[in-house]
């Protein structure tokens, strides 16, 4: 029922997501855009090691993928890039597969469960998660590539 979509909880998270705007020096970043629907997502990210230290976000996305963002930009800072793909993980075969959803730091998206019954609304709502995944994985292969000059005569 498109009442159980768009609930009050979910309107309120849509209206006020954590963390919202851009890095002044992420480690990385990424874009994600929602092809059906014209949703936009670009992530920002600090990270030490596997783990993110700062977070920003800028969308452009329905109340779905908005009150996703907003649990994300909620529970983000001190998550490390594996807890971040299996909550994606999870969301997606929520919405996708009719499985369990998330838990731990990111169990808030089980809100979103009634959405697995609206196949174009799932690329929106997962777009924030898809994003953060990919500027974590971008800023741990750039922290790997660089050497260390320390020592070196």
């Amino acid at each position: 029922m498109i009442d159980d979509l768009y609930s009050a909880k979910i309107l309120g998270l849509a209206a006020n997501m954590p963390r919202s705007g851009r890095l002044t020096a992420p480690d990385a970043s990424s874009e994600k855009v929602a092809k059906l629907c014209g949703s936009r997502v670009i992530v920002d990210v600090r990270m030490d090691g596997e783990r993110v230290t700062d977070f920003a976000q800028d969308v452009k996305a329905c109340a779905l993928g908005q009150a996703a963002a907003s649990v994300l930009g909620e529970h983000v800072i001190g998550a490390t890039v594996g807890e971040i793909e299996v909550a994606r993980d999870a969301f997606r075969a929520m919405l996708k597969a009719g499985g369990l959803p998330p838990t731990g730091r990111f169990a808030d998206l089980a809100m979103l469960e009634p959405v697995k019954d609206y196949a174009p609304r799932h690329a929106s709502t997962l777009l924030a998660f898809e994003a953060t995944v990919e500027a974590c994985r971008d800023a741990i292969a750039k922290a790997g590539s660089r050497t260390s000059r320390a020592g070196v005569a």
